[in-house]
C-alpha cells in the first residue's frame, strides 16, 4: 500500500499574508468549505493572535468544518498559543502550528536571542501547547539556512515533548530541489526520535522552485506533509502551489508512490472562489488552473489531440474541474434552482437574508445578461453589498458621460453610514472621473497601487471584474466589484478597497 501525502493548505494564513489578500470572516468561511469540499487534510484557518477578526475566522472555521483538521499559527509564546487554543474550542479534529526562527541571521538580526535560548523557547512552547491540544506541529522558520547541528538538537528536543509534525519550511525560496531533498533526508537521518513525528516542507517561490522543492523534499527527503495555498497565493512571489503538487503526485505516481486524498474535481472551483475572493487574477498559463492549462492552438497538437488524447494530454480537464457544460442559469430560473447552485459551487451563506439578497442580485443580473455563468454567481456572492453585514461605503447608482474630444464627467450616488451622499467630478476618462467622485467626498487619502480588470467570461456580454488595491499609513488592502458595466464594477471595487481600508483590524506578520 503506497504512503499517503498530507495536503496541508494555509491559504487562509500565508496566503492571505499577501499584500491586500486579506479576507472577512465570511470569506474565510466559504474558502474553507470549498477546501473540505476539496478533502484537504489540514486547514491552517488563521493566525488567532494576530488580530480579533483572524480569532473569530479560526473560531468559525473550527465549528464550521468537520472533515479536515483545522489549524491555528501561533508564535512560540503562552499568550499566542493559549489563543490558538481557546480559537480552536469546538473543532472536531485541531491543532496547534507554533514556530521560531532557528537561522544565525534570523536568532541575531530579528529575535536577538541566543541559540540557547531558542532552544529552551521552543521546548516551553510545544510542552505548553501539548497541554491544550493533542496535534502539535512545530516550525523552524528559516529552516533551511539553520546550521543542520542546531536545527537537530532544536527537533530532538520537541519531538520529545509531543510534536507530531515537524515542518522544516524554506522561508526565504533559497532552495533548489536536490540541496532541499538532501537537507530534509540528512535531518531525517541524524535526528534519533525522528520516525515519532511527520516531517513537512513549507517552500516559498522566490525563485520560482516552490513546487519543485517541496517534491524533491518528499522524494528525496521523505516529507509525508506539504504546506501549500490553492494559486500558490502568498507574500512576495507566492508559495507552493496545491493544484501543481497534487497533479503532479497523481500524475506520475509511478515515480513518487504516494496517494493523495484530495477531490481534484474541486480544484478549478477553488481556484476561480480564491481568485475572486482575492482579486489575484490567475494568469492564463497558470498549469493546472490557468485559461490555456488545456487549449491547443497548435495545428499540429489539435490534430494529436483529435486521434487521441493523450499525445498532448497528460492530465483530463474534466478531472480537476473543467467543465463544457458552464451554462447553469437564466432569468426564468427560480429561487430553488439559485440555492441548489451555490450548494454545487460550495457557497454557504450566513443567513436567509444573505441568500434574498444575492438571489435579488441574481435576478437583477439575469434582466441584463441573457446567460448566467458558475463564474458570474461566485463574483456575485463575492459582493460585499450581499451580506447583510453593515460596511461604511456602499454603491447606489452611477451616471457618467463620455465623448471623444471632450474630458469625461461622472456623477455617484452612493451611502456613508446608510445615508445617500452624491459627488460628481471630471477625469481623464469615465472611471477616473467616477473614482475621483468618490474620492472627492469621502478624502480617503489612500493611494492607488493597482487597477486590473477581468472579464469573468468569454464574451462582450460577460461582467467585468475589477480589483482596486489602495495603501494609506502601511496599510494595503484589495477591493473587488464586478458588474456588465465595468465603470460601475469599478467604482463599487473602490468603495469595497474603502470599506476594508476602514476597517481596525490590527494584523502581525508572522510566516512559518
Amino acid at each position: 500500500m503506497a504512503d499517503k501525502l498530507i495536503i496541508f493548505d494555509t491559504t487562509l494564513r500565508d496566503g492571505e499574508q499577501s499584500p491586500g489578500a486579506s479576507m472577512t470572516k465570511d470569506e474565510k468561511l466559504r474558502i474553507a468549505r470549498q477546501l473540505e469540499r476539496l478533502k484537504v487534510d489540514v486547514i491552517e484557518a488563521g493566525f488567532a493572535a494576530s488580530s480579533n477578526g483572524d480569532f473569530e475566522a479560526v473560531h468559525a472555521i473550527a465549528n464550521a468544518i468537520k472533515d479536515s483538521t483545522i489549524c491555528s499559527l501561533s508564535r512560540a509564546n503562552d499568550r499566542d498559543i493559549a489563543r490558538a487554543a481557546e480559537a480552536l474550542q469546538g473543532a472536531a479534529s485541531a491543532r496547534i502550528h507554533t514556530f521560531i526562527a532557528t537561522s544565525a541571521l534570523h536568532m541575531e538580526k530579528k529575535l536577538r536571542m541566543t541559540p540557547e535560548q531558542v532552544l529552551e523557547q521552543a521546548i516551553q512552547a510545544v510542552r505548553f501547547a501539548r497541554n491544550l491540544v493533542g496535534d502539535i506541529e512545530f516550525s523552524a522558520e528559516d529552516g533551511y539556512r539553520s546550521d543542520p547541528d542546531f536545527l537537530c538538537r532544536v527537533i530532538e528536543a520537541v519531538i520529545a515533548e509531543g510534536a507530531t509534525t515537524i515542518n522544516v519550511p524554506d522561508t526565504v525560496g533559497y532552495a533548489v530541489p536536490e540541496l532541499y531533498g538532501n537537507f530534509i533526508k540528512n535531518l531525517r537521518e541524524r535526528v534519533p526520535n525522528s520516525d515519532k513525528a511527520i516531517w513537512s516542507v513549507h517552500c516559498h517561490n522566490d525563485l520560482g522552485m516552490a513546487v519543485a522543492n517541496s517534491l524533491a523534499g518528499v522524494k528525496i527527503g521523505g516529507a509525508r506533509q506539504v504546506e501549500c495555498t490553492i494559486n500558490g497565493l502568498g507574500e512576495r512571489a507566492g508559495n507552493c502551489s496545491l493544484e501543481e503538487v497534487v497533479m503532479a503526485v497523481k500524475t506520475r505516481r509511478d515515480y513518487y508512490g504516494l496517494d493523495v486524498g484530495i477531490d481534484t474535481k474541486h480544484i478549478v472551483a477553488a481556484s476561480r472562489m480564491v481568485s475572486q475572493t482575492t482579486g489575484f487574477v490567475v494568469q492564463p498559463n497558470k498549469a493546472v488552473v490557468g485559461a490555456n492549462a488545456f487549449a491547443h492552438a497548435s495545428g499540429i497538437h489539435q490534430d494529436g489531440v483529435l486521434k487521441a488524447r493523450d499525445t498532448y494530454e497528460i492530465m483530463r480537464a474534466e478531472d480537476v474541474g473543467w467543465s463544457a457544460n458552464k451554462i447553469v442559469l437564466g432569468k426564468l430560473s427560480g429561487r430553488n434552482a439559485f440555492k441548489q447552485r451555490l450548494q454545487e459551487l460550495g457557497v454557504q451563506l450566513e443567513s436567509e437574508t444573505d441568500v434574498n439578497n444575492a438571489f435579488a442580485k441574481f435576478k437583477e443580473l439575469a434582466d441584463r445578461k441573457s446567460e448566467i455563468f458558475d463564474e458570474d454567481i461566485l463574483a456575485l456572492v463575492s459582493d460585499e453589498s450581499v451580506t447583510s453585514e453593515k460596511e461604511q461605503f456602499g454603491f447606489v447608482s452611477l451616471s457618467q458621460h463620455s465623448e471623444t474630444g471632450e474630458r469625461p464627467q461622472a456623477a455617484i450616488v452612493f451611502t456613508v453610514d446608510g445615508k445617500e451622499v452624491r459627488s460628481q467630478s471630471d477625469g481623464n476618462g469615465p472611471v477616473d472621473a467616477s473614482l475621483k467622485a468618490i474620492e472627492l467626498h469621502v478624502q480617503s487619502g489612500a493611494e492607488m497601487v493597482l487597477y486590473s480588470v477581468n472579464a469573468i467570461s468569454g464574451s462582450t456580454e460577460s461582467q467585468g471584474e475589477v480589483t482596486v488595491r489602495l495603501q494609506n499609513s502601511g496599510r494595503v488592502v484589495n477591493g473587488v466589484g464586478s458588474d456588465p458595466d465595468i465603470v460601475v464594477a469599478s467604482a463599487k471595487a473602490y468603495l469595497s478597497a474603502l470599506n476594508k481600508l476602514q476597517s481596525k483590524a490590527d494584523r502581525v506578520a508572522a510566516q512559518g
